[in-house]
């Protein structure tokens, strides 16, 4: 559910697509070879039926909205952000993660995709290849792309120019 509501938004639309990933992978478990981990193909499962339904709907990611604003100020996880309990750092952890939030879901489908596996669910280079379908060099590019696009979002906001940050 937290890998699909990454690509699709609306709360319901998500539990929808989530639900005909398990109907599709429980149809197809005999097909399951087992050349992959089976979390890996469930994972790609959900993904297609994602892109699918995004393309159905005709639909794009909206690259900023005031809900995804409101949402990303709701942030339950930015208090374990702070360095120290002061309004100031609260305020900093809160525009940090409202950002983030922010570039994530402004990037390409693909390049979103490929970093919440890796950022948010965990995944190794190599299950992301087997995920994506697609070479572990496209893999790593696609992270790095969407981690240079976060960071430059990201540097107004800590100060760093983008030589210091090598």
């Amino acid at each position: 559910m937290r890998l699909v509501s990454r690509l699709v938004h609306d709360p319901a639309e998500a539990e929808d697509v989530v639900q005909e990933t398990f109907i599709k992978a429980f149809r197809a478990l005999r097909h399951f070879r087992g050349d992959s981990a089976f979390y890996t193909w469930l994972y790609r499962i959900g993904i297609n039926t994602a892109k699918n339904f995004l393309v159905t709907q005709g639909r794009r990611a909206p690259t900023s909205t005031e809900a995804d604003a409101e949402r990303a100020e709701g942030f339950d996880d930015a208090d374990s952000l702070r360095d120290i309990n002061t309004p100031e750092s609260v305020l900093a952890s809160k525009q940090i993660a409202y950002t983030v939030n922010a570039a994530m879901e402004a990037l390409p489908l693909e390049l979103r995709t490929a970093i919440v596996l890796r950022e948010i669910e965990g995944l190794s280079y190599e299950e992301i290849s087997e995920v994506m379908a697609c070479p572990i060099g496209t893999v790593r590019s696609r992270i790095f792309r969407a981690r240079e696009v976060i960071a430059e979002k990201l540097r107004p906001l800590l100060d760093i120019s983008a030589d210091k940050r090598r």
